[in-house]
Formats: C-alpha cells, structure tokens, sequence
C-alpha cells in the first residue's frame, strides 16, 4: 500500500483517504495482476475490458506499430486508416441498420452522444417536445450527467444528484418483476408519454453496475415493437455487454432486434485503452445533421488500430466455445450457493457469475480474503461476482469459484 495513493489520490467511487486500501500493480500478463504483494487472476477483467488477458502480443504489436506511425491526431478536419478500418468492421459486425459511426473516448461519453442524437433527431423534426427518456429500473449507463440521469434514480450510485438531473421515466424492470408486468408498464408509459419521450435506453440482457441482474431476451423483442408503435427511439447500451461477454458478440443477439442507436465500448479495444462508438442509421444522422460532439481524443489512432486487432483476434479463435466452457464451470460450482443461508440468488450467463448475499459485504476484509488465495475481485454492496477473461484456464477458473465459495461460506 503506497501512502501517497491513499491520501492524494481519487479513485473511482472512493474517498480521500481512501477506506479501502489500493493495492499497487507492478505488471499484467496472462490472466494475471502481479500486485507488490503477491500474483492474482483477475476474475474483473479490468470491469469487463480485458477479454484476452494482457500483456497479448497481437494487441502489444498492434499499439507498438501504430506508435511508430503516429500516436494520435485531430480528428476535426483529418481522418485515418485505423478509424477507417474500424468503423467498416463495427458496420459489418453489427445489424445491417446501423451504417454511421461516431467515434468517443469512453462508454459514458458514447451514451451521452447516444442521448444527443435522439433529442437533435426529433428537434430537428420540428418535435422539440420529444425531449425526455425512459428506461427501466435498476439500470446503469454511466456517470456523466446525461447518463446519470437515465441511471436508475432511487437504488443507483447517483442518487445525491437527483435534484439536478433532467427527470426521465423509469419502467419496470423485468429482471425484477414478471416479463409480462414490465411490458404493461412500459405500454403504459409510452401510451401516457410518447409525446413527450425521445427515445428509451437500456442495457441487453444484463444489466450491469445498477445491480448485476438478468433478464429474458423476449423484452428487447417486444419493448423494440412498443418504442415503434409510439414513435420512440430505441437505444441499447452494449458497452459492458459487448463483444462475447453474453455467449453472443452482442448480447441483442439473442433475438432479433435491430436499435436506432448502439453505444459501445469496455472491450472495444481489449481493455487496452479507452475508446467507445455509437453507431446510428442512415435516417438518424441524415436528420442530425452536424452533431455538436468533438472529443479530443475522439477515434485515437493508438486505441482504433488496437481495437482492429482485438476484435480479428476475438472472431478468429472459437471464443464461443470458450464462454460456453466458462459459463458452464460457473453453473456446476457456483449453483449449489443457491442454498446457502447468506444468498440471495445466484445469476449466471455466459462469463459472468454473480452471487448476491443477503447482506453488505465488508469490501476491505473480503479482498484481504481474496487476496491471500490468490484471487482479484471487486465486490460491491451485497455482490460478489466475475467477469474473468476469455482465456482463462479451467484451473484459473475454479480458483476464482472456490475463492468465492470459501467467502460466501465463512
């Protein structure tokens, strides 16, 4: 523990002095973090990034390479082959729908773009009045304020904002109640709304950081035909879902769905920088027309030649039948958790595994625990969950389960 970090330095969602303890990383490679104390597995894959470990060697050329080139340049005015590369690949990979790409320099910031482009759309429509959102509850979009505030409002991380947030509209989520009833409620809220609702956003499948929680697929078919009969946009929210998180690239892969709006990003680049995209339909950007939107760092030469070469990498090895592995390691140690006393629910699909406990973890003690048996996770609130990499060994794997049992049994 480095007592300048502790006391100088912000990290996400901490204090000064932080409460909990930093430990300091001295290099990557593998699955594995080599912390001054000891080497751990990763099981967060940085939050979702790292697909392919690190140190990779494809993805270290593919940076080392492009540095040799340029390592950055305005993208007003100047474009460049590894943005080009990259937004023909993400135009391929993604429904025939969606042809334009704009490029951000995080996840929070492509849904900030997301947001934008579907209040220009209808203002420029000459339906400024179509100028709120609705999502469902338990969601998580970012920490921006546009995205904050389609955050859910109540049991999210953004509550001390509520007061100055744009009010959105929440639906029910049918990761808590019935599929059927958060169908009723979102009809119910777009029949009461839609002249006023832009677009609803969400998160496909699995809804992340708002609470790790699981839902049918069928929803997306069917909000996607609501937010159409009442003339509303329908964003997804990929950035922690996509590229194979699921056992789909994509997890709206799962049914047959098309958005007017995608946001991307997390494994993007294979957790080696930060880069994201929100792609968009022909229809939407011709309306948009210039987009008020420029990041410096938008479409870093650096981030979009590694990004190429992390997505070639991920669709020319059989890395379905690597999740399926791992979601199957996952089902056969975690699930008998179910029955313990301390659990509330287990939850798994594809690479992750979560196990939500009846009470608050004590996050310093049960990474001290972690640690020691050679595991890296980043508990929060009553989860305790993994998102390992895709390449992880089955040994590697059920380390990480048994770690997480030896907590959950304490």
């Amino acid at each position: 523990m480095d007592t300048f970090d502790q006391n100088h330095i912000w990290h996400p969602y901490a204090k000064v002095p932080n409460a909990v303890p930093a430990h300091l990383v001295k290099s990557a490679d593998g699955v594995y973090l080599n912390l001054e104390s000891g080497r751990v597995i990763d099981g967060m894959s940085s939050w979702w990034s790292a697909i392919h470990g690190y140190n990779h060697p494809v993805l270290n050329k593919a940076v080392t390479d492009q540095l040799n080139k340029m390592s950055h340049v305005m993208f007003g005015g100047l474009t460049h082959d590894p943005a080009i590369t990259l937004a023909k690949t993400l135009v391929e990979i993604t429904p025939a729908n969606l042809t334009k790409v704009f490029f951000t320099d995080s996840g929070s910031v492509a849904v900030e773009s997301a947001l934008k482009m579907a209040l220009q759309y209808w203002h420029n429509k000459g339906q400024s009045n179509k100028n709120r959102f609705v999502t469902i509850l338990g969601g998580y979009h970012g920490d921006t304020f546009g995205a904050m505030s389609v955050c859910d409002p109540d049991n999210g991380m953004h509550h001390l904002f509520t007061g100055v947030l744009p009010k959105h509209l929440f639906a029910k989520s049918p990761s808590i109640v019935s599929m059927d009833e958060a169908l009723l409620d979102l009809e119910s809220t777009l029949k009461q709304h839609s002249d006023s609702i832009a677009a609803m956003i969400l998160e496909p499948v699995v809804q992340g950081a708002g609470g790790m929680r699981i839902y049918n697929p069928q929803y997306l078919l069917k909000a996607k035909a609501l937010c159409e009969k009442f003339d509303v946009l329908f964003i997804l929210d990929e950035i922690a879902t996509g590229f194979g998180r699921t056992g789909e690239l994509f997890a709206f892969e799962y049914v047959d769905v098309e958005p007017d709006i995608l946001c991307l990003g997390k494994a993007l680049t294979g957790g080696y920088m930060t880069l994201a995209a929100t792609l968009t339909t022909d229809d939407i950007s011709s309306e948009v027309g210039t987009l008020m939107h420029g990041p410096t760092f938008m479409a870093n030469p650096l981030a979009c030649s590694v990004a190429n070469a992390s997505i070639n990498l991920l669709l020319n090895y059989p890395w379905q039948d690597n999740i399926a592995n791992i979601e199957a390691i996952l089902n056969s140690e975690l699930s008998s958790l179910r029955n313990e006393e301390c659990v509330a629910e287990v939850r798994i699909l594809g690479a992750i595994g979560v196990v939500e406990l009846t009470q608050d973890i004590d996050i310093e003690k049960t990474q001290a625990l972690l640690i020691e048996q050679g595991v890296w996770l980043r508990p929060y609130g009553k989860l305790l969950y993994t998102m390992p990499p895709f390449n992880i060994s089955k040994q590697e794997l059920l380390k990480i389960t048994k770690a997480i049992t030896t907590i959950v049994k304490l």
